[in-house]
């Protein structure tokens, strides 16, 4: 029986950058992934995938942004006075940082740029203008 929109599934998977990096896996988080495909609670990319697999069979998928966290947005980049950060702690370029929404949602943030009295803030997702590739395996299908 094929997987369809609609379907609820649990899959496997490996996610890895160009080079081969890990970035996320089911086994990190000790279980199957389980979402209804065509839902819109995974990627698009790894969404359209699923559809047509197989319980059991294996499939290895490469993602463009556009399907996954979409291109790198330099309008995303926020320019804050460093005077709002606090002075014991060092702030540099590479770092990553958690700020809270108005709703108390807590967002991850890379700092891209620092200078004497600015600190430049990449408010895209993490993994936005990378490719992604998954080895996926549907395991139940309901």
């Amino acid at each position: 029986m094929a997987v369809k929109k609609g379907d609820k599934v649990k899959i496997d998977y490996t996610g890895t950058f160009e080079d081969g990096t890990v970035f996320d896996s089911s086994e990190k988080h000790g279980k199957p992934l389980e979402f209804e495909v065509g839902s819109g609670n995974i990627i698009k990319g790894l969404d359209n995938a699923i559809v047509g697999m197989e319980k059991g069979i294996e499939k290895d998928v490469k993602i463009p942004p556009a399907e996954a966290y979409g291109d790198h947005n330099p309008s995303m980049l926020k320019k804050v006075p460093k005077a709002q950060f606090p002075p014991d702690k060092e702030v540099k370029a590479g770092m990553m940082l958690r700020l809270q929404s108005p709703d108390g949602q807590q967002i991850p943030v890379k700092v891209a740029e620092v200078t004497e009295t600015e600190v430049t803030l990449d408010l895209n997702h993490p993994l936005a203008g990378k490719t992604l590739n998954f080895k996926v395996k549907v395991v139940e299908l309901a």
